[in-house]
């Protein structure tokens, strides 16, 4: 098999975490890693006038509640392509749940910045972040349910201990399921 990007190490060696770009920024189509074959598939087209307005991906050798890998917002500098494989730091989570059969399973987005970012190099934190930004991913990821048809339920926010706490989790899970 190839280089199976699921199964990278989750830690970089400056220190920073792995997170592969799944979705690029401006994309109109939500793109999926498939680690059997090795290739990203085209998941679904957003509708019209919507666009992904971050990076999206996952961090590696993780394992969430809903299944999947543990989901990585990158806000990069410039957007990333699919398939990139970028060093980052946490600086917070926005925690949701979505309903999947009738049970409630979280489905946290960890927001991470690239470690070469320039632009966001000074940020710890979601708090140092915009206001209206933060209302943004949450407003998309909101608006995303809804045309998807899902009930998601916004939890809350959470600082950059806190999203590492969750990407311990992950990390402990994709551990246990091997």
């Amino acid at each position: 098999m190839g280089r199976n990007l699921s199964r990278l190490s989750l830690k970089t060696d400056d220190g920073g975490i792995r997170a592969v770009i799944e979705t690029p920024l401006g994309s109109f189509n939500k793109y999926d890693y498939n680690p059997d074959l090795d290739i990203f598939e085209v998941k679904e087209t957003l509708p019209r006038g919507n666009e992904f307005p971050f990076d999206f991906g996952f961090f590696p050798s993780t394992l969430g509640q809903d299944g999947d890998p543990v989901d990585a917002l990158v806000l990069s500098d410039r957007g990333l392509d699919l398939g990139s494989v970028v060093s980052t730091r946490l600086i917070g989570a926005i925690e949701f749940s979505d309903e999947k059969h009738g049970e409630s399973v979280r489905n946290d987005r960890l927001i991470a910045v690239p470690t070469i970012s320039v632009v966001y190099k000074k940020i710890e934190t979601l708090a140092d972040l915009p206001p209206a930004l933060i209302e943004q991913i949450e407003a998309f990821f909101e608006q995303d349910a809804y045309f998807k048809g899902k009930k998601r339920k916004f939890l809350g926010r959470c600082d950059a201990k806190q999203a590492a706490s969750l990407l311990a989790k992950g990390k402990t899970l994709f551990k246990k399921k091997r």
